[in-house]
């Protein structure tokens, strides 16, 4: 039996909250930690079938044109060389996410410097690796090649349906107390994620298994049997454990498929892994924005007017565009407003989806700005913001299902002593270090995918949760082990679930913050019909019913499962979908970042002391995982604030940083004490469990905190990020200090 429901109103009750196991919610250790920590868990590379053979992927030095030629022979009389594999349908780059088919494909026709081109197989993989540097190819350069978004003559695309103006935003700049006008730029980044993509293919006669390193396995699958021109039914994908993503591994990418081809060409599995090196130059970028942000304000600091254009760019034919301006028209009020989105086509590595995108960048600038009206106005920074948090998305006239944004910045100024905060930049010194305080709001969109899960309670009075999502790092196995041993009255060892094989029910994947709830509602509502059942068995009504420990508690009758069970097993599905809800109101989590930093008055190096963020994402599903999600947000926006940048060779767009010795993660060093809040909220509009994602929330303008402390410390404003400390200095220069 499978039990279903579509969000196309609020829910009813808070089912939840009536269940007394008392895990949800509950900081619960990962079931999967002690694989993880000792090195147990095995992820995609860990697990090779006996007889494996190991494949490198060859890739351009063109950043646009044709391959002619190869000179495969040679390569194939090197020993222990098996083939050198050219196929039609190898990935030009991955597929974007939720594609649910093939991307674009053909190694013939180049787009960017790095992208596959060949694949050389070997015995070993140095005599693989070997092969694929020794490998000549002929290559067609073209001439009029564009990679840079100031390149003349580049193309840039004005999508209509991306474009929105209300009101008049120039009149209302021209009447305002107090503006801001500025153009605000963001290089691009890289996911960089832990373990570096791979995959293992192996066929038995037309079914092909693929062990891979994914994060929503339901389109991957599709979209690996699209590019191989095969139906569904002959593939199987096993992503158990990932060793992250954040947003890098939601497509299928080119490694997959060159190893699914070269394992039915040669009858062997082939394992094919890209070095780190290969991982920036063919995975997924975010793209670089350059952002027009026009604030109006009156004289008390209220927002008559919104600006926000940008220009992003992608590969031609790729219909993916960082939607840098997506909170932008609900965050703050005011009826003038302007929404830009322009895309420039450039031979670079393809942009793709990075953790939060949109709000990462986005809003990121738009609290920049907003710290250089609250300057212009005179206007405490968050009393600025509280000013303006609108009754109702402002946009589209609806409500809010929940809005939490103020008591955020109420409640994070009070945390962390923004009351001792001096408003005077460069009046605080500490030695050498100028000192200084910033804030900045929080804000991502809140979704819902459809999903599945199976929940199974065996005869022993033991539950076994069964879907194909994943374990990016976030989570998952914890949360919806919490929520199927809170539903059926389970200590969470009597729980095993089960993730990361397509032959399991479908389920939405992880990206988008949108796991854990879709998921969680899935094997809410399975459990949901298990108990159904169970009433059934005892004569009784579900509201009549609790389950605890083990147990079945009704009236006077106290029943252990596996005797109301007697020897049989339930199995139920449940099926969350996505309605109505989303369009009657505004679906967003909320939050608000508060930073203390040092800069060096002789380096003009900075450094964050400390920093603090308070978060509301509706029921809080476990708040170890929950608050660990928001710390490592905050981390990427002390990287995208100081260090993190890609830098493109003019010439041909290749990236110059490719490794982790030039492109600059923050490590222990640079990340203070961080402190986050979790604040208690329920948001019945998002679906039974009335929990919504907060993996993305944590980044969605933590570098604008510190970009402003900066400009507390010292005077400097960086509008340019990173804020490296060349930028810093010259501005301190420039101020004489």
């Amino acid at each position: 039996m499978t039990l279903h429901i579509k969000m196309d109103d609020k829910v009813d009750a808070d089912r939840l909250e009536e269940m007394v196991q008392g895990v949800v919610g509950e900081p619960l250790d990962r079931p999967d930690g002690p694989l993880k920590v000792s090195g147990m868990a095995p992820y995609a590379m860990d697990a090779l079938p006996d007889g494996s053979l190991f494949g490198v992927l060859v890739r351009s030095t063109v950043p646009a044109g044709r391959m002619t030629g190869a000179d495969s022979d040679a390569i194939e009389a090197l020993p222990g060389i098996r083939a050198v594999v050219i196929d039609d349908r190898f990935l030009r780059n991955p597929a974007q996410g939720m594609a649910g088919a093939a991307p674009v494909q053909d190694p013939h026709a180049i787009a960017y410097f790095g992208q596959p081109v060949a694949l050389v197989v070997g015995e070993t993989f140095e005599q693989a690796r070997h092969g694929a540097l020794m490998l000549g190819l002929t290559l067609e350069s073209d001439r009029d090649v564009v990679v840079a978004p100031d390149s003349p003559g580049v193309e840039i695309e004005t999508p209509e349906k991306k474009q929105q103006s209300s009101g008049d935003l120039a009149k209302a700049m021209r009447e305002a107390a107090h503006t801001v006008d500025g153009t605000y730029t963001t290089p691009s980044h890289v996911s960089a994620a832990m373990e570096p993509h791979a995959a293992i293919a192996r066929w038995d006669g037309d079914d092909v298994v693929l062990r891979g390193s994914y994060q929503m396995l339901r389109f991957n699958r599709a979209e690996l049997a699209d590019s191989l021109g095969i139906d569904e039914k002959h593939v199987r994908i096993l992503s158990p454990y990932v060793g992250g993503g954040f947003g890098s591994k939601l497509g299928i990418a080119p490694e997959a498929v060159a190893a699914a081809i070269a394992s039915k060409k040669l009858g062997a599995p082939v394992a094919v892994a890209m070095s780190r090196q290969q991982v920036f130059e063919t995975v997924m970028r975010r793209s670089e924005t350059s952002q027009r942000i026009r604030l109006a304000a009156d004289a008390e600091g209220r927002l008559t007017g919104i600006g926000h254009e940008a220009l992003v760019s992608n590969l031609p034919d790729e219909k993916f565009s960082e939607p840098v301006t997506q909170a932008t028209p609900f965050l703050y009020r005011g009826k003038n407003r302007v929404i830009g989105h322009r895309i420039a086509r450039l031979h670079r590595t393809c942009a793709g989806s990075v953790r939060a995108p949109g709000e990462a960048v986005g809003v990121t600038m738009l609290e920049i700005a907003m710290d250089e009206l609250a300057v212009a106005s005179g206007i405490d920074p968050v009393e600025l913001r509280l000013r303006n948090i609108p009754d109702e998305d402002p946009t589209q006239g609806i409500p809010f299902s929940s809005n939490k944004l103020a008591e955020a910045l109420r409640m994070g100024a009070d945390k962390f002593g923004w009351d001792r905060r001096s408003a005077e930049p460069g009046s605080v010194r500490d030695g050498e270090w100028l000192v200084g305080m910033g804030m900045a709001s929080a804000v991502r969109v809140n979704m819902l995918i459809e999903a599945k899960a199976r929940v199974t309670l065996t005869s022993d009075g033991r539950a076994r949760v069964e879907t194909d999502m994943t374990d990016i790092g976030t989570g998952t196995y914890a949360i919806l082990t919490q929520v199927a041993a809170e539903m059926l009255g389970l200590p969470v060892e009597s729980v095993e679930t089960r993730l990361g094989d397509t032959d399991l029910p479908p389920g939405s994947g992880s990206g988008g913050s949108f796991g854990a709830a879709s998921n969680g509602t899935a094997v809410f509502l399975a459990c949901e019909e298990i108990r159904r059942r169970l009433c059934d068995r005892l004569g009784c009504e579900p509201g009549d019913l609790t389950l605890k420990d083990g147990k079945a508690i009704t009236g006077n009758r106290s029943i252990p499962l596996a005797e109301v069970l007697a020897g049989e097993t339930i199995v139920a599905e449940g099926h969350a979908e996505p309605g109505e809800a989303e369009d009657k109101v505004r679906q967003a989590t909320f939050g608000s970042y508060f930073a203390e930093v040092g800069v060096n008055s002789v380096t003009g190096e900075t450094r964050v002391r400390r920093m603090l963020g308070v978060f509301s994402a509706g029921r809080i599903l476990n708040a170890k995982t929950a608050r660990s999600q928001c710390l490592g947000g905050m981390t990427f926006g002390i990287g995208m604030a100081l260090t993190e940048e890609i830098f493109h060779d003019p010439r041909d767009g290749h990236i110059v940083n490719r490794d982790f010795a030039e492109y600059h993660l923050p490590v222990n060093a640079d990340v203070p004490q961080i402190d986050v809040v979790l604040l208690e909220e329920r948001d019945a509009w998002a679906n039974p469990l009335q929990a919504k994602g907060i993996g993305e929330l944590g980044i969605c303008g933590a570098a604008a905190a510190v970009v402003n402390a900066i400009h507390n410390s010292c005077g400097v404003r960086v509008r340019d990020l990173p804020a490296t400390l060349d930028k810093v200095i010259e501005g301190l220069e420039l101020q004489g200090r």
